[in-house]
Parts: C-alpha cells; sequence; structure tokens
C-alpha cells in the first residue's frame, strides 16, 4: 500500500481502515487527498488481502468538514466542471468498490464530507455527528454527487429541503431518515459496531457480497437492467466453489469456509 500525506492507512485482520488525517483543517477534502483516495481504492480493487474498508476522519470533530474552500474560490466554469467531474468519478470508485465499504462518521460531516459518506455503502454514526450539503451560502450546489445521492438515500422532498436551506442535521434524524444505519454514543463504540457490521459480512462468500453490491448499485442506473444484473450475478455465484462450499455446508450442517474462489 502506497504512502499518503493526507490519509492514514492500517490494516487490521483484513480491514483497511483509511482515515482521514488533516485534523487541524477539519479533513477538509481538498484536492490532493481527493487524488490520494482515487490511488488507495484502486489498489484495494487488485488487493487480495484487503476484505473490508472502515473510512473515517481524525479527532473527534468532523469526519470531513467539506471541500477545501480556498481551492473552490479559484473555480470557473471551466475548471469547475473538470472539478466536479473528478469527484464525482473518485467518489464512484468508493461506492463500486466490490468489498464493503463503510463511513464511521464522527463530528461533522458536511458538503464533500457529506458526499463522501453517501458514496460509502453503508454509515455509521457517533451522536455527535451532524450531516448537511450546505453549498448553497456560498453561491454553488454539491458536485461530488450529492444531489443524486442524498435524494436516493432520503427521497426528493427532504433532500431538496436541505440542500436548498442549507441545515444540518444530527445523528438521529439522519437515522430517521435512512441516512445512517446506526448511531452509537461514541466514536469508539461507532467503530465497535462497523467493525461488527464488518466482521459478519467477511465471514460470507466475498463474490455473493461483491455482487450484492453491483445488482443494489444497479437500482440507480437508468441505462442498466438491474433484474437481468441480478440474474446474471446469480450464475456466477453458482459456477464459484464458495457456492459449491455454502451449499455444501449447509447440508452437512457446518459453517462453510469461504476462500473468495
Amino acid at each position: 500500500m502506497s504512502d499518503f500525506k493526507n490519509l492514514k492507512i492500517e490494516e487490521e485482520k483484513g480491514i483497511l481502515h483509511i482515515t482521514i488525517d488533516r485534523e487541524d483543517k477539519l479533513n477538509a477534502l481538498n484536492l490532493a487527498t481527493i487524488e490520494e483516495f482515487r490511488v488507495v481504492f484502486n489498489e484495494i480493487y487488485d488487493n487480495k488481502q484487503i476484505k473490508a474498508v472502515l473510512l473515517t476522519g481524525a479527532g473527534e470533530k468532523a469526519f470531513a468538514a467539506g471541500a477545501d474552500i480556498s481551492e473552490i474560490a479559484e473555480l470557473n466554469e471551466l475548471n469547475a466542471r473538470k472539478f466536479a467531474e473528478n469527484g464525482q468519478e473518485v467518489f464512484q470508485l468508493i461506492e463500486n468498490c466490490p468489498k464493503p465499504v463503510i463511513a464511521l462518521v464522527n463530528g461533522f460531516a458536511l458538503g464533500g464530507g457529506c458526499e463522501l459518506a453517501m458514496s460509502c455503502h453503508m454509515r455509521v454514526a457517533s451522536a455527535n455527528a451532524k450531516f448537511g450539503q450546505p453549498e448553497v451560502n456560498l453561491g454553488v450546489i454539491p458536485g461530488y454527487g450529492g444531489t443524486q445521492r442524498l435524494t436516493q438515500l432520503i427521497g426528493k422532498g427532504k433532500a431538496l429541503e436541505l440542500m436548498m436551506t442549507g441545515d444540518m442535521i444530527g445523528a438521529e434524524e439522519a437515522k430517521s431518515l435512512r441516512l445512517v444505519n446506526h448511531v452509537s454514543p461514541t466514536k469508539e463504540e461507532a467503530k465497535v459496531k462497523t467493525l461488527e457490521i464488518l466482521g459478519k459480512i467477511m465471514s460470507k462468500a466475498p463474490l455473493a457480497v461483491s455482487m450484492v453490491i453491483d445488482c443494489v448499485n444497479a437500482v440507480y442506473l437508468s441505462e442498466e437492467d438491474g433484474y437481468q444484473m441480478e440474474a446474471n450475478g446469480f450464475a456466477r455465484c453458482c459456477k464459484s466453489e464458495d457456492f459449491k462450499e455454502g451449499t455444501t455446508a449447509f447440508l452437512e450442517k457446518r459453517k462453510p469456509e469461504f476462500k473468495g474462489e
């Protein structure tokens, strides 16, 4: 795994822990950090030792408090489009990762930080988490996929309200809106819950987990036939060694030992 300036990377028992390590900047997502995410997720795709990803922010105050405003202030119509497309491309890498990615959200997840959390497959929050897309306060809109993912997750009406008012919501409201899967009192307890979920997922057949991710993502892609993707994924699983192991173990009344084959 590469060395990074803005991301702290640690691997433990097959789980890659990625921490945005810019605590003095409230873990703001500058262009350099976005590029580091591109590199690390490309490596995750190809690294068979990594089975899952936990993504969080350093410290207690912020998961990621948005993009770097000094960089945004320099944008114009021409380079702003490339700026947005670049971020969208990287966040799609995260969303389409064949291995489970859970955002452990502590403190502020605003603007690009909220968009980053939404690109992960699930979100577990500490009680002090705050979510929002306050870009209208700067005279702009979300550019890293926020208008699409927030609407998919919580519905049109509430998404419009949050993006047009710029309001923040707390962890419990985010959970009630289904933006967050679980809320724990502290960051440490949220981490325990995140690792518990990842542990359960990692005990299942890796190919089947990957196919679930692909098929669920296809729900939101108008150019994809999600039902056909499901049938294809089902067929692909049925020719795997893990399928043979899973069905045999069930019939023999024992725990399966999946090998990702």
